[in-house]
């Protein structure tokens, strides 16, 4: 009984992270996708790419650009508004993303 309880509480966070990614894709189709791109690969030089990173990594560095602890021009207007759910499901979009490299 105990392991249907922790195997279901496993698929319940998999299936909450799924669906903060589906909500985090809309934001960043809307917010992120001009620099970024739309599947997190950056369309511009000075840009990175997003796609595959940690989420921890990308709530924390959204928060520091919306504090103003890691100041951006623009990023800072970007992430100033950014609730932390808006923060949240950015992240699991981001990281849900699988990138691969092939060495030359």
């Amino acid at each position: 009984m105990r392991m249907f309880i922790l195997l279901a509480a496993a698929l319940s966070v998999g299936a909450t992270h799924a669906a903060d990614a589906v909500v985090g894709r809309t934001k960043a189709n809307a917010a992120c996708a001009v620099c970024h791109g739309p599947n997190g690969m950056s369309m511009m030089p000075n840009a990175p790419h997003l796609a595959g990173q940690p989420a921890i990594y990308l709530v924390e560095q959204l928060k520091n650009y919306r504090s103003g602890k890691r100041p951006h021009e623009v990023m800072g207007v970007i992430a100033k508004p950014l609730t932390d759910a808006e923060i949240e499901d950015l992240a699991a979009w981001y990281s849900s993303l699988q990138i691969s490299v092939q060495a030359p």
